[in-house]
């Protein structure tokens, strides 16, 4: 595992976004294939969209040859709902590129057979070729997309219920009323993310702390799932210096020695 320590959540944001604008253009100079991008929602990876949009309007990135999957979605939340991640996405990044309609993937949280959209997702990712790379972000407890606490780390796409503390940290999009917050959603797995090629994972601020700690120092472990990226090959961890608040001195250190030269 990387882990890349940033000043602060903008300097972290560059990082991420640059790194994945590098990935993109290495595999369309070796490959006509599409390079799968997978993405995360929330506040998180909102200045990460943000530089990479205005990298494709300054610099001329494309996502012409990008195929993109979403992590999750709620049960229940038409795409045209004002917090469905379908909007989101389109309101933060899609709507402002050049990627085709036709190759973004975002789970259907309204589909009939929740269970079959969730088999055909990962059947969508497997035709694309595999996830070149996932972007991600944590949850305060540590979970993955919404691989809550405990959730088995092999999970492929499924249907989960969210906890009451997801809800809570959630219920700001919703106009602060827990009640409003979905109570499913669909997501792919802990399984399904670690499949990628590589995983990017943006950890900020000081109430990511604890997680980024018990992920980087503790044991790989289902109580917190994005330990699982332990055992990744290629596995990124982007963070401020606030989210480093629990790590020990000497993890702290290493990882600042050993990443100066990637500067």
């Amino acid at each position: 595992m990387r882990l890349i320590i940033e000043n602060d959540y903008a300097a972290g944001s560059v990082w991420a976004a640059r790194h994945i604008a590098a990935a993109i253009r290495a595999k369309a100079k070796v490959s006509d294939k599409p390079f799968v991008l997978g993405l995360p929602t929330g506040s998180t990876p909102l200045g990460t969209y943000r530089e990479l949009i205005r990298m494709h309007k300054e610099e001329g990135l494309s996502f012409r040859n990008v195929i993109t999957f979403n992590m999750d979605e709620y049960v229940g939340l038409p795409a045209d709902h004002p917090q469905s991640y379908h909007r989101f996405m389109h309101e933060n990044l899609f709507d402002h590129i050049d990627i085709p309609a036709s190759n973004v993937n975002i789970l259907d949280g309204t589909a009939e057979d929740l269970e079959a959209e969730c088999a055909s997702y990962e059947a969508r990712i497997e035709a694309a070729g595999g996830i070149d790379l996932f972007l991600g972000g944590v949850g305060e407890d540590g979970h993955l997309a919404f691989n809550e606490p405990f959730s088995s780390l092999v999970s492929r796409t499924r249907v989960k219920t969210l906890t009451y503390d997801t809800k809570v940290v959630n219920a700001r999009f919703f106009d602060g009323d827990i009640d409003a917050v979905p109570s499913l959603a669909l997501t792919v797995g802990v399984g399904t993310v670690l499949s990628a090629k590589e995983v990017l994972i943006l950890v900020f601020g000081y109430k990511k702390s604890r997680a980024l700690q018990a992920a980087v120092e503790g044991a790989c472990s289902h109580c917190c799932t994005l330990s699982a990226l332990q055992a990744h090959r290629h596995g990124i961890v982007v963070c401020d210096e606030l989210a480093c608040s629990d790590l020990k001195v000497s993890t702290y250190r290493y990882f600042k020695d050993i990443e100066k030269d990637n500067l």
